[in-house]
């Protein structure tokens, strides 16, 4: 499962990037990223989407397990799911 990952931009009060998926869309705090780039860093807008390219698979996974109502598996267990309007 690859899944399309698709970034949103930044939510700058959240500190997190919004992600949508074919499950739906949620928010990914930059502390997730920043603990494999630059631990106490804000990660930069290229690190972030690299990031989150590198990791589409698992969060895919997790939004998915997120509109099911389930938990996804840490560190994924962090991310926010965004309600449709």
């Amino acid at each position: 499962m690859t899944g399309r990952v698709e970034v949103r931009g930044r939510d700058v009060a959240r500190e997190a990037y919004r992600i949508e998926t074919d499950a739906g869309a949620a928010f990914v705090p930059e502390c997730l990223m920043a603990s494999a780039l630059r631990p106490g860093a804000r990660p930069s807008h290229q690190d972030a989407y690299e990031w989150i390219a590198a990791h589409r698979t698992a969060l895919a996974r997790a939004v998915d397990r997120l509109a099911r109502g389930d938990t996804p598996r840490p560190p994924y267990d962090i991310l926010t799911l965004i309600e449709a309007r």
